[in-house]
């Protein structure tokens, strides 16, 4: 083992993937430091990427030049669009994913790549100088390095808890450590606990598949990397399967919440609201009669299935009973039993922007120690991390996606300017222009900075230009044409191609024989979608510049809010906590006024005429 690299990635989940594929990719020389590289990109919970707002995450990755949807397209069971009936901001993709297979090829790929090497090892600490970090302590060995990614997910102090037993370890019986938890707050950083779960896998071949409903894919060539070429034929795709808990499900629960970890006392961590244990929602929703349960397919190697959305902490014993109580499930035979994990995390108001700490340069965090919860976040933030430690190497400006730009961008600027109390989930509802990040779109919204930032290669930059151009072509084309009453059979009178598209009960598809639209029918599709939503598009854009003028309001980074008078005390308290770099930003703290705003405003137009 060496003892210098240009960067360490600490942890080998979806967010150190991302980060070492980024950095290994501009011939950074990376180190992966992981604990077991057979347990690189493992699912250790769902066996699927995408879904809500987490999809068009993915094609976001996809855009920025980042590896997991190139890996989810190689390797799904099943693709779905979701929300179809709906419109297109909230329509996205997931796909259900082979955990053996994905890990597999991960591994292969960034096994291959020249410039990284992956080393299995626990990190016990990291080491500073000048408020700067220069390595990891490995056992009493210090390796080197001019940045540091920390991704160590739910692995820094971790609990596995069923029931009152609780085992110092983390996923698949893996090592934990609580050294490197100490080491971050001795160098000043504020920890805090979180706890998420996972459901029992059971034997496919013990289910009743009869008395459940069959969810099958999405018959359409669908797809998160614009790279794919291969994808899975839809008639060899896997079905999941839908079924439903009972008055049983809830009496044995019911009967038995003492002894969950979540409500006996042994859990101290915050779970996730959306992503709640069966026992809560139970608790939380107690005049439901029912709750819905997927049953889901782990992979071609696997005779397991996925009980999706019956997360829980119970004894093995009363999971048994649960698990019996399902319909289809009344012969189920548990292969591995649900448990909850609770693990320590950094309090994300301690970052800047671009991912790096603010009391500790060159340390950069990502994934869920920045208190996330998903593959899809701790993809996103990884890849952002590597990104912009690619850049403090070169000098060069950090990538800050907005919010109208990018769900990551929403994802940071919530954890960085609000901060959170319980894993952090992307949903469509947090993002307020999410009619302009959709998952028809990524492209068209990203790849220009995929390409500025040395993620993409000028080859697929160009085809991305060509698409482009593609749609704008569509558009304008269609602005120009008439189509004549004659040429559709339930058309009244002649009219404006482009005006016959914005009706609702018109497909763009219509007029591929009319107007000889030799184009791609995906492309015809993504220019229907600017036609048809043209303008709620354009308010959604108005409104997007008008905030963005806070944003270019900038303020300095080390102003004590406490000398600044008329401000509220709550208001100097969270500016000094959270140091917002923009006016834009310090909008969005909790507990900042408008009042406060107005103040800041004139604070910085003095500090601003004092400097001419």
């Amino acid at each position: 083992m060496k003892t210098r690299y240009q960067a360490i990635v600490v942890g080998g989940g979806h967010a150190g993937c991302e980060a070492a594929y980024s950095l290994a990719k501009r011939h950074i020389d990376t180190l992966l430091l992981t604990i077991k590289k057979s347990h690189i990109a493992s699912m250790p919970c769902n066996p699927s990427i995408g879904g809500p707002a987490k999809g068009i995450v993915v094609k976001e990755i996809d855009a920025l030049g980042g590896i997991m949807p190139i890996v989810a397209d190689m390797t799904a069971l099943q693709f779905k669009m979701l929300n179809t009936t709906k419109g297109p901001g909230v329509r996205a993709l997931r796909v259900q994913s082979d955990k053996l297979a994905y890990a597999k090829k991960m591994q292969e790929i960034l096994d291959d790549m020249k410039d990284l090497t992956i080393i299995e090892a626990l990190v016990s600490g990291i080491v500073l100088e000048d408020h700067k970090v220069i390595g990891v302590k490995i056992d009493e060995k210090t390796i080197y390095a001019d940045v540091i990614i920390l991704t160590t997910g739910t692995y820094m102090d971790s609990l596995i808890m069923v029931s009152d037993k609780v085992k110092a370890e983390g996923p698949y019986g893996d090592k934990t450590t609580k050294d490197l938890s100490a080491s971050l707050r001795k160098a000043g950083l504020r920890l805090f606990r979180l706890k998420t779960g996972t459901p029992p896998r059971v034997k496919t071949d013990s289910i009743d598949f009869s008395k459940t409903q069959k969810e099958a894919g999405t018959n359409e060539r669908l797809y998160f990397s614009e790279t794919s070429k291969e994808l899975l034929p839809y008639a060899e795709q896997w079905p999941c399967f839908l079924t439903y808990t009972t008055s049983e499900t809830l009496k044995i629960i019911r009967d038995n919440l003492d002894r969950s970890s979540m409500y006996s006392g042994v859990v101290k961590g915050v779970g996730p609201r959306y992503c709640p244990s069966i026992e809560d929602k139970v608790v939380r929703f107690s005049d439901k009669e029912r709750h819905q349960i997927f049953l889901e397919p782990e992979s071609k190697e696997l005779d397991t299935t996925y009980v999706q959305g019956f997360s829980t902490s119970m004894p093995y014993e009363i999971q048994e009973k649960m698990v019996k109580s399902i319909i289809g499930l009344e012969k189920a035979v548990i292969d591995k039993y649900a448990y909850a994990i609770e693990y320590d995390a950094i309090d994300p108001l301690q970052i800047k922007p671009n991912l790096e700490c603010k009391k500790i340069e060159n340390l950069f965090i990502a994934g869920q120690i920045l208190g996330t919860s998903g593959y899809e976040e701790a993809a996103g933030l990884g890849l952002m991390a590597g990104i912009n430690a690619a850049m403090k190497l070169e000098h060069k400006e950090p990538l800050i996606l907005r919010r109208d730009e990018a769900y990551i961008g929403v994802m940071i600027d919530d954890l960085v300017t609000k901060g959170t109390k319980e894993p952090y989930r992307l949903l469509t509802s947090r993002a307020e222009y999410r009619l302009l990040l959709r998952h028809d779109n990524a492209d068209l919204r990203l790849e220009t900075y995929g390409y500025k930032y040395n993620s993409l290669e000028q080859e697929r930059y160009d085809r991305f230009l060509k698409r482009k151009q593609d749609i704008e072509d569509i558009i304008t084309l269609l602005k120009n044409s008439s189509v004549k009453a004659k040429d559709l059979p339930d058309l009244m009178r002649s009219m404006n191609a482009y005006e016959l598209i914005k009706r609702p009960e018109r497909d763009i598809l219509e007029l591929v024989p009319v107007l000889g639209l030799d184009y791609d029918e995906e492309l015809l599709k993504r220019a229907q979608i600017e036609i048809k939503y043209a303008g709620y598009i354009e308010k959604a854009k108005k409104e997007a510049r008008r905030m963005q003028k806070m944003e270019y309001m900038k303020l300095a980074p080390d102003i004590d809010y406490n000398k600044v008078m008329n401000l509220s005390l709550e208001a100097r308290q969270k500016l000094n906590e959270v140091k917002p770099l923009t006016l834009g930003q310090a909008m969005r703290i909790s507990g900042i006024n408008p009042s406060d705003i107005q103040v800041l405003a004139v604070y910085q137009k003095e500090i601003s005429d004092a400097d001419k």
